[in-house]
């Protein structure tokens, strides 16, 4: 209400004008974007809410991981929002700055990635899976929802029989008890070819990351998950950069160096009524 009074405007992203809806009551914007006169743009794990600074003691420390990106690439997150704004106003917005100024020295090689139920195909699915099949050196994954489609996770199996160095990383905190259910399923199947999965175990880890060998990285909010492959509307920053990419790599082994591994001994260890539960949750993965 205060926004509202002070003259911001705020749009439900599943109301549109007219007679037709494309979106159904499974579909839901998960982007988070944000744009600074077409100049600097904002993309991430990162929401607007109390959480996101740590101060819910439940969920604190809460780790994260953002993006600031300049010049021609905030044209494509400018582009996302736009559309967003469109299907849920029926506005086309005018007055935008679209010829960002370029940066002085850039070479890195960016591209703004959104995706979601509305596309010809499924975006994020296709550009996880030509990520993991060209990797000739490593894939570290964070997401804090692991539940990958059967194509994903032979794609993942393949890369660690070819010898590329696959890691996951995962919350040991899970805000999700189904999800979090659900990823013991993947343990017996991935440790056997060689995937090695961590959990984070300070608070609670959101991030979405991608690394791929020492080359290219993705940061953005698209999840490991079916809900992020076919049902929201994600966007995803790439950026192909070998300094962007050490970056990256440091700061995932630091996340690496506060996890624990996740071991297939854990499911078979357990009570029965885990995993029961935890077969259930997998039969119930497609929904989540």
């Amino acid at each position: 209400r205060a926004l509202t009074e002070a003259g911001v405007t705020i749009l439900p992203f599943n109301t549109r004008q007219g007679e037709s809806n494309r979106f159904q009551l499974n579909f839901r914007n998960h982007r988070k974007i944000v744009v600074v006169d077409g100049e600097v743009a904002y993309v991430g794990g990162l929401n607007v809410g109390d959480e996101y600074l740590g101060l819910d003691p439940k969920m604190s420390p809460w780790r994260d991981t953002h993006v600031e990106v300049r010049g021609l690439v905030v044209q494509g997150v400018q582009l996302s929002f736009a559309e967003d704004w469109y299907w849920a106003a029926g506005e086309v917005l005018s007055g935008l700055n679209w010829t960002p100024r370029a940066v002085e020295g850039g070479e890195v090689v960016a591209l703004c990635l959104p995706s979601g139920p509305a596309d010809r195909l499924e975006t994020a699915t296709l550009y996880f899976l030509s990520a993991i099949n060209h990797a000739q050196r490593r894939i570290w994954v964070a997401s804090p929802y692991f539940v990958p489609d059967e194509q994903i996770v032979s794609a993942l199996q393949l890369a660690a029989l070819r010898g590329v160095d696959v890691r996951i990383l995962i919350p040991k905190n899970p805000d999700n008890l189904m999800v979090g259910l659900s990823a013991y399923s993947y343990l017996e199947e991935l440790e056997a070819v060689g995937v090695r999965v961590f959990r984070y175990k300070p608070g609670f880890m959101h991030q979405k990351v991608m690394l791929v060998d020492d080359l290219a990285a993705s940061v953005g909010t698209a999840n490991f998950d079916n809900r992020s492959f076919r049902l929201n509307f994600e966007v995803s920053m790439i950026l192909v950069d070998p300094q962007f990419a050490r970056t990256v790599e440091a700061m995932l082994e630091a996340d690496f160096a506060r996890s624990e591994p996740a071991y297939a001994s854990e499911l078979t260890d357990a009570s029965f009524p885990f995993r029961l539960a935890v077969k259930v949750s997998r039969l119930m993965a497609p929904l989540q």
